[in-house]
């Protein structure tokens, strides 16, 4: 009997390659990730991704807006948009999700609230919702039954998300599309994602966005509540937790990649963050799933 690619690990199950039956609605991949600090995605997808926030906190960028997320929210990708969403730093968040495509999707979409000016919205209930992702999450093969199971808990879930969007209109509950009101927020992690590799300081993530390291700091407080060097800091050690977790890379080529150029220095760091060398870090994680390989998957999301 021939199965989907299915992953199930302690904080992170996905069922993805998912091949729909039909042009008009079809499930891509669907799982649900308990997310370390500082899981990140950067990037674009090609099919439609809703993330359920169940737990913690984080934030969702797209398109030069920004949205601090929390349990109880839940956000919307566009196939092609680039985005970068992170878990939060000391509150890591859990989600679940659904990737899908076809040509209703537009349309079903805006059923659910959902539009280019609407892209979070809050959860519906999830004593509702959470049964159904389980449901799918057992039903792995690519058997029509299993098929027509999954894509049938699909529209379920779009029901459930329909009438929870017309109560919220009903009751005039509907929030506005608040975001992230100092967009140097995300000028800065959209510059640290394209360039933590390359040993960039403070100094220069403002320089680039052309305010003072004060006004920089002073705005990621207030929208993340860290500091910039803070963010910028573990950003690349969680980097290069995922790359000593599952490449065979020399730890000297693993510090170059994420901005060290003294290995000492880097070491150093790296047990100050996890309380283990780098040797000792690749030792004991041989299960972690790293953040390149993930940007791979369809879960990234998460």
């Amino acid at each position: 009997m021939e199965t989907v690619k299915y992953t199930n690990e302690e904080n992170f199950q996905c069922l993805e390659d998912l091949y729909g039956s039909s042009s008009e609605l079809s499930l891509v991949h669907v799982g649900r990730e308990n997310c370390k600090p500082y899981h990140v995605f950067s990037g674009t997808r090609d099919e439609y991704i809703i993330h359920f926030i169940t737990k913690g906190q984080g934030f969702y960028s797209c398109n030069g807006n920004a949205w601090p997320l929390t349990a109880g929210q839940m956000f919307l990708i566009y196939p092609g948009d680039t985005v970068v969403y992170c878990s939060d730093s000391k509150d890591p968040w859990s989600y679940c999700w659904i990737g899908f495509r076809g040509f209703r999707v537009e349309q079903i979409l805006k059923q659910c609230g959902f539009s280019r000016s609407r892209l979070t919205l809050p959860n519906p209930d999830l004593s509702q919702l959470l049964p159904c992702f389980d449901e799918m999450l057992t039903h792995i093969t690519l058997e029509p039954y299993d098929d027509f199971f999954r894509e049938s808990l699909l529209l379920k879930i779009f029901s459930i998300l329909s009438l929870h969007y017309t109560e919220l209109t009903k009751s005039h509950a509907l929030p506005q599309d608040i975001h992230v009101k100092n967009m140097y927020v995300n000028q800065a992690i959209e510059f640290i994602n394209g360039n933590y590799m390359r040993g960039i300081s403070v100094t220069d993530i403002a320089d680039h966005i052309g305010i003072s390291r004060t006004h920089l700091n002073h705005v990621f407080q207030e929208e993340l509540n860290l500091s910039v060097q803070s963010f910028l800091i573990d950003y690349r050690m969680y980097r290069a937790a995922s790359l000593l977790s599952h490449t065979a890379m020399p730890i000297k080529e693993i510090s170059d990649q994420v901005g060290y150029s003294d290995p000492l220095v880097f070491s150093k760091a790296f047990k100050k963050k996890f309380n283990l060398s780098p040797k000792q870090y690749r030792e004991d994680s041989p299960g972690e799933q790293s953040l390149e390989v993930r940007d791979k998957r369809p879960d990234q999301q998460g």
